[in-house]
Order: C-alpha cells, then structure tokens, then sequence
C-alpha cells in the first residue's frame, strides 16, 4: 500500500513539474523582436537559376532529337 502511495505522490510531483515548464517554455520575453539582419541574394542564385535553365534546355533538346512528345 506504500508503494502505491509513493507512486501516486511521484506521478502528481512530475505532473506538476510538467505544467510548471510547460508554461515556462511558452512565456514570451518582454517587448517587440528587433528587425532581423537582411541577407543578400548575390550571384549565387543567378547561377543556379542558369545551371537550371542550361539543364533544362539539355532536356529538351535531347527530346527533340530522339522525337519524343512532350
């Protein structure tokens, strides 16, 4: 009957430190967020919207030459 009353008083005790938490966790901080930092789009996108198109314009000319329809 002691272990059953341990157990009890065990699973209440996590349960309360769970709700505890959880409402800790999902506290907000104080105030407005800054603005976040901008990050450039530089060459690297243009490159890869090329390589793209390249692959692409591969595709479909194989496609033409072998006389497949879209």
């Amino acid at each position: 009957m002691k272990t059953k009353k341990f157990l009890l008083a065990v699973l209440v005790v996590l349960i309360l430190i769970i709700v505890v938490a959880s409402f800790e966790v999902m506290a907000q901080p104080p105030g407005l967020p800054s603005t976040p930092s901008q990050a450039p789009i530089d060459g690297g996108l243009g490159l890869l919207a090329a390589a793209g198109g390249a692959y692409a314009l591969k595709k479909l000319k194989k496609r033409k030459r072998d006389g497949e329809d879209f």
